[in-house]
């Protein structure tokens, strides 16, 4: 009965985490256990060892290195100052522009280097000294940066969303990629004026404008930055490169663009590499035992039960998607982003395509989902590195979270329950 290899698989991995262990280990080993239910011990640890490596064997997946590296040597190579500098001639002298000022450079930085928790520490430590001086509160200020960091997550280009397409079994990666920017948009405008009403009642210092001569010379400043995105995905949709092919075109023009900027020198390109490569190696792990993990539930006919499960108890999609919604959002506050794309797309991805939903549609919506995950307690990674970057208590930041909290629900519902918001672009450029 696939109900006792569910109860094992959860119990397992749910107990591993609680003693503190990794969860790239927990998965790998509560799938482990699993699968030695149905087959012998020795058998059992050779498959799974089996289906990780195969799961790593994927051509799209040598895009994520690239462009985790092209994001590192942003945060370092004067990219991240520019960008904030280029937002706050855009908004900083409305009510709340500072506040206005975090999200719209998170939304381009993390946009151009597909990391929440990059765009959270380069925007995060140019922003909070600004706000503190000007008198914003701190926990307002670091709850600000980190929800609007996870935006780059939808807009493109994005690693997660390159996982979901290796996770979905092929779902096109430019389609997906252009899905991302509408519901990102909205999300960004959302975040904004929840941050403006706030300062609005706080009465926060107002901004001054800069005035046309010095708009110009930031706009040109920050246009070398912004055009990687014009090359990254116009090259993708136009077929000129693949996602992999453009994740190295991005590491090769910020290299360059970092050296005309002269913020990073060529001694310290090792160090920039060596973090590239750790944070590689924690991604694919988990990726890997992911993979494992997917192919032992596929195994045990999981994702049937869990299907039928569903039907039973209701024959509403509208109902369907909400019940899936709320899992999502249980499972975000406990499990890292990769491993749950990987996990349970192929679980839910049946679902909802037997009630009509197109998969890009339901790639964006997933992962929309995840991204509040990654700013709740226990597990949000994005949460602490805001929370540190601000040198802010997870106590002072709770409370301003709330109000900003309600509008990522709101989006993600707005964008489950509307698929023109996802699909209007792809369907534009016939994707």
């Amino acid at each position: 009965m696939a109900i006792t290899e569910i109860l094992l698989l959860v119990a397992s991995f749910l107990l591993l985490l609680a003693i503190g262990v990794p969860i790239a280990v927990s998965i790998g080993l509560s799938t482990a256990l699993t699968l030695m239910v149905s087959i012998p011990a020795m058998p059992a640890l050779t498959t799974i060892a089996q289906r990780m490596a195969t799961g790593l064997d994927s051509f799209a997946l040598l895009a994520i290195p690239f462009f985790i590296l092209s994001g590192q040597l942003m945060n370092r190579g004067g990219i991240a100052r520019r960008l904030v500098d280029f937002a706050k001639v855009l908004v900083g002298s409305l009510p709340g522009g500072l506040a206005f000022v975090n999200i719209i450079a998170c939304m381009f930085f993390g946009a151009i280097s597909g990391s929440a928790a990059a765009a959270a520490s380069a925007i995060g430590g140019f922003m909070t000294p600004r706000m503190e001086k000007e008198g914003y509160d701190k926990g307002f200020g670091a709850a600000v940066n980190l929800t609007s960091a996870t935006i780059g997550l939808v807009i493109p280009p994005s690693n997660i969303l390159i996982v979901y397409s290796l996770a979905s079994g092929g779902v096109s990666i430019a389609a997906l990629f252009l899905a991302g920017y509408v519901p990102g948009v909205i999300l960004g405008v959302g975040l904004m004026m929840v941050s403006g009403a706030i300062a609005f009642k706080r009465k926060y210092k107002t901004g001054e404008w800069v005035g046309f001569k010095v708009g110009a010379r930031k706009l040109l400043d920050a246009v070398p930055s912004l055009f990687l995105l014009v090359i990254v995905i116009g090259g993708i949709v136009a077929g000129f490169f693949t996602a992999t092919e453009a994740s190295a075109i991005a590491v090769l023009y910020t290299i360059v663009l970092t050296l005309i900027y002269k913020e990073l020198k060529v001694k310290e390109l090792p160090s920039v590499l060596l973090d590239t490569v750790k944070t590689t190696a924690i991604i694919m792990l988990l990726i890997g035992t992911s993979m494992g993990m997917s192919w032992v539930m596929a195994y045990e006919n999981i994702p049937q039960e869990v299907s039928n499960f569903l039907v039973t108890l209701s024959d509403n999609p509208i109902v369907i998607l909400l019940i899936i919604n709320l899992i999502l959002l249980f499972v975000g506050v406990f499990m890292d982003m990769t491993p749950a794309v990987l996990i349970f797309t192929p679980i839910f991805l049946p679902v909802v395509t037997a009630l009509g939903m197109d998969p890009i549609h339901f790639g964006i919506v997933m992962v929309l989902n995840l991204c509040i995950g990654l700013c709740t307690p226990p597990v949000g990674s994005v949460l602490f590195v805001g929370c540190s970057v601000a040198g802010v208590s997870l106590q002072k930041v709770l409370k301003p979270l709330i109000p900003l909290f309600a509008v990522m629900i709101l989006v993600l519902m707005l964008v489950t329950y509307i698929p023109e918001l996802s699909l209007w672009l792809p369907g534009i450029f016939d994707l």
